[in-house]
């Protein structure tokens, strides 16, 4: 199994979009993220660290601006914490290794498939297709992913 975590050459690697996002708590802009109309079948994983977050069987079209998931791969990979920001009180979603700002988690999502929105930053995710995810080391998770129209 494959170990994620940060490494500073990790985060010096980061386009400044990126670090923004990911370092600064930052938000691109609605409808400007380049995974947003990703339809390809495949897992997002965290662009510091590397660590599985969601999978495509999971994204759905929320009309938020942003893409957006009902559930996590693996919980443990993401903490949730409380955040007053902006006159706001929202729930901030971070990548358990890598402490990425990855966006927020709502209540507003479908209510078949758990109720909840993973409102992500595309910036704060690298796509790896499933054809690729077995040769960079994410094989345990292909049975998340299905094909998506």
């Amino acid at each position: 199994m494959t170990t994620f975590r940060r490494t500073d050459e990790a985060v010096a690697a980061l386009t400044p979009e990126q670090y923004r996002v990911t370092q600064q708590n930052g938000t691109e802009a609605p409808g400007s993220g380049a995974l947003l109309g990703n339809k390809a079948p495949g897992i997002y994983v965290d662009v510091v660290s590397g660590e599985p977050l969601f999978a495509s069987s999971d994204k759905f079209e929320s009309g938020c601006g942003w893409p957006s998931f009902t559930k996590p791969i693996v919980k443990a990979h993401l903490r949730e914490l409380r955040d007053t920001s902006h006159g706001m009180v929202r729930t901030e979603v971070r990548s358990a290794h890598g402490d990425s700002h990855l966006g927020h988690v709502f209540p507003d999502g479908p209510r078949d498939r758990g109720g909840l929105r993973y409102c992500i930053n595309s910036a704060a995710l690298r796509f790896i297709h499933r054809d690729d995810m077995e040769a960079e080391g994410y094989g345990d998770y292909l049975d998340q992913v299905e094909d998506v129209t």
